[in-house]
């Protein structure tokens, strides 16, 4: 036996040897370029060289939206667990379980509190990190439960949209989530309060069908899908080619379906005016050095 070679050469190797983390580059879905992931999370998970959006993380998006980073993270629900006992090739409990760990989060929309630009604020955010972003029972009682905290605190509530659409698992209980939060909207709109929805890469299906398309300004990040079905759904329905760049957000901007598009780096600041101006609450002296 060669200890020097079979002994010796491996500690050393394993004493000098870094360990690099799996995720130390991160590759441009649009140019295919590599970013530095510390780079990458310092400008937001805007990729700097093409500005494509990739998605965020919950806490980041809130730390980044809120004065000083700082905000309440408010309770929501609970809800029946799988009540129609849905298995496919897995168990929808199982799928719960484990979305659960890998996110830290107990369903697909979070909800938060505090102050944009000194302007109290109710936010929610919906994770597409947790099934796809997908609308459930759990997910419709959050918003439902954001929006009725808006008004009793009477505040604007602004969302932050990033959804597949309804959840198949929860069948018709999950379809009942869009007029529960279409009636939940209206009321928050005769309390005259500022309903503002962010569309996030990607919004659609049943999403879009409601709440998402119901604010009184939208706004969407540069790149996001916006629609109800998908592009190649359409073009098999209507058996036609579909423009250039059809349910992305700048296509939806010019036919005036959204309000603006609006990079991420500028969310806070779009956002801290647009509450200012529809709450008709002064600047303050931060806010406008900000």
């Amino acid at each position: 036996m060669n200890w020097i070679s079979n002994v010796v050469t491996p500690k050393i190797r394993s004493i000098m040897r870094r360990e690099t983390p799996e995720n130390l580059w991160v590759k441009c879905p649009d140019s295919g370029a590599l970013v530095f992931h510390k780079d990458l999370e310092a400008n937001l998970f805007v990729v700097p060289s093409s500005g494509y959006h990739m998605k965020i993380p919950v806490a980041a998006r809130l730390d980044s939206l809120f004065d000083d980073g700082e905000y309440e993270t408010l309770a929501t629900p609970e809800v029946a667990v799988d009540p129609l006992k849905f298995r496919d090739v897995k168990r929808y409990v199982d799928r719960l379980k484990d979305n659960r760990a890998k996110t830290g989060a107990s369903d697909a929309i979070r909800l938060a509190s505090g102050d944009l630009q000194g302007t109290p604020v109710t936010v929610a955010v919906q994770d597409f990190e947790f099934l796809g972003g997908s609308l459930g029972m759990a997910a419709g009682e959050a918003i439902v439960t954001g929006i009725f905290r808006a008004i009793e605190h009477r505040t604007p509530f602004i969302i932050f949209t990033a959804s597949g659409g309804a959840r198949m698992q929860e069948g018709m209980l999950s379809l009942m989530q869009m007029p529960r939060t279409t009636v939940a909207v209206q009321r928050l709109k005769a309390a005259k309060l500022p309903y503002i929805v962010v569309l996030t890469n990607p919004t659609t299906g049943g999403v879009t069908a409601s709440y998402a398309m119901l604010g009184d300004i939208h706004i969407a990040e540069p790149g996001a899908v916006i629609g109800f079905a998908g592009a190649r759904v359409i073009e098999q329905t209507i058996r036609e080619r579909l423009p250039e760049g059809f349910q992305r957000a700048e296509y939806l901007l010019q036919h005036g379906m959204v309000d603006m598009v609006v990079p991420r780096a500028q969310h806070r600041e779009t956002l801290g005016r647009i509450c200012r101006l529809l709450t008709k609450t002064p600047a303050p002296e931060k806010a406008l050095g900000d």
